[in-house]
């Protein structure tokens, strides 16, 4: 609804120009966006104005006028909330030292798989390395091995998947194409 109680109704083509506004980084004048909407200037203004009006009360974005074109925006009423989002998403944030990611690879390769399979493979001692990536939500304990001291298992997380844009463990590369991809980048010589 519209501030005056009406229903708001986009015509298609101030649909398009809402969702340009929307994905748009920096301003946008109103010549470009009656281009790609396909509409005269005259309509992309009276476009723009209604939108303007729509959004000026009640809303969490806004459209605002600002450097020879148009841009949305938050509004300044949530201004708080999204400072805050944006601080809690920063920190949230997941950034792993090449140990780190080695021994990712390890698990998210050959899971389940266990504390002294990964080390075997690494060489190294990875009890910190291991904690930092349960702590990120990375890898999980997925129970015990059976066998001498039955050793915890480790698997990768949905969040894993996500952090690294794949739909499931069955999407990463195949080892024997990452192998390629690296021989090829040793360069001439080596």
């Amino acid at each position: 609804m519209c501030r005056s109680g009406e229903p708001f109704f986009l015509e298609p083509s101030d649909a398009v120009v809402e969702a340009l506004l929307f994905i748009a980084v920096d301003p946008v004048s109103t010549r470009e966006l009656a281009e790609v909407a396909g509409l005269s200037v005259a309509s992309a203004e009276k476009t723009l104005e209604r939108l303007k009006r729509h959004y000026s009360g009640g809303h969490g974005l806004a459209l605002l006028s600002v450097a020879g074109g148009w841009q949305m925006t938050t509004s300044p009423s949530v201004e708080e909330a999204v400072a805050s989002f944006r601080e809690t998403a920063q920190s949230q944030r997941v950034r792993l030292s090449k140990a780190a990611l080695e021994s990712l690879a390890v698990v998210a390769y050959d899971q389940p798989v266990t504390r002294s399979e990964i080390e075997e493979i690494r060489g190294v001692r990875c009890d910190r390395v291991l904690d930092t990536l349960l702590r990120y939500g990375l890898i999980r304990i997925a129970g015990r091995k059976k066998g001498t001291g039955n050793p915890l298992l480790y698997r990768t997380t949905s969040r894993f998947l996500e952090i690294f844009g794949l739909d499931a463990i069955s999407s990463l590369p195949r080892l024997e194409d990452l192998e390629e991809v690296v021989g090829d980048d040793d360069g001439p010589g080596e």
